[in-house]
């Protein structure tokens, strides 16, 4: 039995919504598997930690980043913050209601920015060894390291397509969500990491800084040079 109240109902609204839960009904019973109460609390709970999570890691990876990798290391550590400040400022402006999906795709493409600096300071290392000047240096390790950047994130923006065609065709907003979350920072992540970190790098090269070469090599770099002397 079920009761359906309200001061909107009148004898023909109400006639018209038996008959039609009636010829709706089918000749079945109903076996009770499962029965859950989802409180409202638990989705902000989860999301809280979830970004309490993320900003713990991206606190972890921007130390290592500049313990291992010095000048690339700090400005991967500037791309990164370039890149938080403008993505909240996207979501702001849309606007993007940051479900738990979204910040999982969010910390996804923290990765992916993460990714293409390695990339960057291990072509520009391979450019040092070679013996080029630090701001030729520089330009060839971008340039190298441009091709596998485009690559990998178009790959994920199309694989993220696909799940928000999906997404849209299931009626699933979760899978949505993630989706379009994840482009818009994989997008964002190819731009700070190749625009953003070439001109803080050019920057840093420019200053005194920039004489010290040593500087822009990664720690176990040195190590290994210092072994062999």
């Amino acid at each position: 039995r079920a009761f359906i109240e309200g001061p909107g109902f009148t004898s023909e609204t109400t006639r018209t919504i038996a008959i039609q839960l009636r010829s709706g009904a089918l000749p079945l019973g109903l076996e009770l598997t499962q029965e859950r109460n989802v409180d409202a609390l638990l989705g902000e709970d989860s999301l809280r930690r979830s970004l309490v999570a993320g900003s713990i890691g991206m606190v972890i990876l921007l130390v290592f980043m500049v313990s291992y990798y010095r000048i690339p290391g700090v400005v991967s550590a500037l791309a990164l913050f370039s890149y938080a400040i403008i993505l909240l400022s996207i979501f702001k402006i849309l606007p993007v209601v940051l479900t738990l999906s979204g910040a999982a795709a969010v910390i996804l493409s923290l990765g992916f920015a993460v990714d293409a600096n390695v990339l960057i300071a291990e072509r520009t290392k391979e450019e040092l060894r070679a013996g080029r000047g630090l701001l030729a240096a520089i330009n060839t390790g971008f340039d190298r390291a441009w091709p596998s950047i485009r690559d990998g994130n178009l790959s994920t923006i199309i694989v993220a397509s696909v799940l928000f065609w999906f997404g849209d065709r299931f009626g699933t907003s979760i899978m949505q969500g993630f989706a379009l979350t994840l482009v818009i920072g994989v997008m964002l992540s190819m731009f700070t990491a190749f625009f953003a970190s070439r001109v803080f790098l050019r920057a840093i090269a420019s200053t005194p800084v920039g004489k010290k070469t040593g500087l822009f090599m990664p720690v176990s770099d040195e190590i290994e040079n210092s072994g062999r002397s």
